[in-house]
């Protein structure tokens, strides 16, 4: 039978883990916290008690349990017609001032955003002149997107969506397969940066032409979304874009009034105050 959690239990769960490794869960959106909290106690056999005993007890723990924690699904060019807009009015936008720019994936989880942006600036013939910097929380996971494998079965998916996005040749250009595994070519990664950030008490380490942060503040509350879109926008040049989730909004936030609305269907925001 799987036990239920309450409130108290979450919050021994995120106050012990922030004390003792300085992650900080205390304002994700609790519903969702407590969805993944349950599947972990499923998933490890452990009760409430086990678990805080386990993460206190055993530090080697806490990247285990941040994989299980953090959302890991993901494809290529997910949102085709996001993708289109990038290439065709976003990314022309920034290249009318800019030769060279950066950008941002704030949450890269196993790195099919990076890989998708690598491709398409490849075929916009400018990926040499373009630096990204791919960000996670879960250290496991950024080893994983370093190594741009993937299994075979995923490819169908991000292929279709590599079709619709109406790229110039074939997602299969870009890798080659082996044991049921695809290895993308890692010549798409000369220009990115990979490293450990934590979007909730991490700094602000660059300034940004664009920053595509997609699908992850839908698990925040939306105190911690304010705080975040705060750092976005102090991280992002005067003129800059910002990239949020199909289901995420900006319009409530404190720094709201300093950008404009560069696509409203695919959520693209366009930084005009600093």
């Amino acid at each position: 039978m799987v036990q239920d959690i309450d409130i108290s239990d979450l919050k021994r769960i995120t106050e012990l883990i922030y004390s003792k490794y300085g992650y900080d869960f205390r304002n994700y959106a609790m519903s969702s916290f407590k969805r993944r909290i349950l599947r972990i106690i499923e998933l490890k056999n452990l009760s409430i008690e086990s678990l805080l005993k386990k993460l206190n007890d055993s530090p080697a723990f806490i990247n285990e349990f941040l994989d299980e924690l953090t959302v890991n699904v993901t494809e290529m060019f997910r949102d085709p017609s996001f993708w289109r807009v990038m290439r065709d009015e976003i990314i022309p936008g920034i290249l009318l001032n800019h030769k060279t720019f950066n950008i941002w994936h704030a949450g890269c989880s196993s790195g099919e955003e990076v890989i998708s942006m690598a491709i398409l600036l490849k075929e916009m013939g400018i990926h040499n002149d373009v630096s990204l910097f791919a960000t996670d929380l879960d250290v496991n996971i950024l080893e994983k997107a370093k190594t741009a494998t993937y299994p075979s079965k995923n490819m169908e998916l991000n292929e279709k969506n590599y079709i619709r996005f109406e790229g110039k040749w074939s997602l299969r250009d870009y890798y080659k397969e082996e044991n049921g595994k695809v290895t993308f070519d890692k010549n798409l990664y000369n220009n990115v940066t990979f490293r450990k950030h934590d979007l909730v008490v991490g700094e602000i380490f660059n300034k940004f032409d664009l920053i595509l942060c997609r699908n992850v503040m839908i698990y925040f509350n939306q105190a911690l979304q304010n705080e975040v879109l705060k750092k976005f926008h102090e991280s992002l040049f005067k003129y800059g874009y910002l990239c949020i989730g199909s289901k995420e909004s900006l319009i409530w936030c404190d720094v709201a009034n300093r950008f404009l609305v560069a696509n409203n269907e695919e959520k693209v925001y366009k930084k005009i105050k600093d």
